[in-house]
């Protein structure tokens, strides 16, 4: 019996080997569409990230848009970013799931009505940026297995699962009410559960991943501003 342990020790210290040198990796695909010109968000303005839901299908994870936001504010050259629960709730009910308008055209009706017209000005909004999409379980193969006994309890097994997050932003010029442009991004991932005794996840964190490139993309998209259809 000790000498199976030992070995069980040994293919499972050469497995963790393995796995660590090749890494849980995540591979992500930018895309990105101009359809006007930007200019950079000036100091004292913001935007809006909000996340896309009128599907019943599956919905923008709040976490997501609040990852794409905080990581838009940070660094140097951040940018400030108004919380969606905030502006939701003070434009409410105007951004709800089934009020929040579809389009640009829909974003301007809105601004007839002297009320809502005067809290974007007070947000000094510059502009909007609408995100769909999700991170779903794609495949999922093997198992780990844990049992408690009277000499105590254990895992054993091997699982691995793979993750596809596909989100899209569309940005909206809230001064010329036009649409701006939209970035797609495409992250897929494989994680790893190896257990011996103890599970140890190693994890791809495709959704992580997923925001820090939507992030760095709509920065630039808004930075480097572009022209007419490029």
């Amino acid at each position: 019996m000790r000498y199976c342990s030992n070995n069980l020790f040994v293919i499972f210290s050469l497995l963790m080997s393995v796995l660590l040198i090749a890494g849980c990796k995540s591979t992500t695909v930018i895309d990105q569409y101009r359809e006007a010109p930007t200019a950079r968000v000036n100091k004292g303005e913001s935007i809006v990230v909000l996340g896309r839901r009128h599907s019943s299908d599956h919905e923008t994870e709040f976490d997501f848009i609040s990852c794409v936001g905080k990581s838009l504010s940070e660094g140097g050259n951040g940018i400030q970013v108004i919380p969606e629960k905030l502006f939701v709730d003070s434009m409410y009910p105007w951004f709800e799931t089934r009020t929040a308008p579809m389009d640009v055209k829909n974003l301007g009706k809105l601004l007839e009505n002297p009320a809502i017209a005067k809290k974007f000005s007070d947000f000094r909004i510059r502009y909007f940026v609408w995100i769909d999409g999700f991170t779903e379980r794609t495949d999922s193969s093997g198992s780990v297995a844990c049992a408690i006994g009277p000499g105590g309890g254990g895992c054993f097994g091997f699982a691995t699962w793979d993750d596809e997050a596909n989100y899209e932003a569309s940005v909206w010029d809230f001064n010329k009410l036009v649409l701006s442009g939209k970035i797609s991004a495409e992250t897929k991932g494989t994680s790893f559960m190896p257990a011996i005794i103890i599970p140890i996840p190693l994890l791809a964190r495709v959704q992580a991943n997923a925001c820090r490139s939507m992030a760095i993309q709509i920065k630039m998209f808004l930075q480097q501003g572009g022209t007419q259809g490029s």
